[in-house]
């Protein structure tokens, strides 16, 4: 089933996930989250889109509006992962250089299994961080694995 046309994002015209309520007074100053908790409101998850949530009738919150740091929608370290418990992806990178294996999928997961997750509350999407803390996982994995295929190419080449 389409989602309705009222919930295309009017930035990159992408449809948005809801949000609830206790998400937006969460994030938000309460200046901000006043006006966006009188519509239905939904969070971008378009990496590039400045908008992180805008509301039926038009009214937005861009990425240099929001108080904290959506993960996301950020190039730069610290890049959130996990809300949580504090993760980001620089801490993958750092587990997967180390190791070559990254546990903090792992411990999250026991920590959601203990009742200790918070995604509604301290997550801007309103979701469980789980499955972007696996793609980026993957990702910073997909990406080491080219580096060491470009070293060694290098190597054999006798460039390096």
């Amino acid at each position: 089933m389409d989602e309705p046309a009222q919930a295309a994002c009017p930035s990159c015209g992408a449809a948005g996930r809801p949000v609830a309520d206790k998400t937006i007074r969460a994030i938000l100053t309460p200046a901000q989250a006043s006006p966006m908790l009188a519509v239905e409101r939904r969070f971008c998850r378009t990496p590039s889109c400045e908008l992180v949530y805008y509301g039926e009738d038009g009214r937005a919150i861009g990425k240099g509006d929001v108080p904290v740091r959506v993960g996301l929608k950020e190039r730069e370290d610290p890049v959130p992962l996990c809300y949580c418990f504090g993760f980001s992806r620089a801490d993958v990178r750092v587990e997967l250089a180390l190791g070559g294996q990254c546990t903090i999928p792992a411990r999250i997961a026991a920590e959601i299994r203990a009742g200790r997750c918070a995604c509604a509350i301290k997550n801007p999407s309103g979701a469980c961080c789980l499955g972007d803390v696996n793609r980026a996982v993957q990702e910073e994995q997909e990406a080491l694995q080219a580096e060491a295929q470009s070293q060694a190419h290098l190597r054999r080449t006798g460039i390096a």
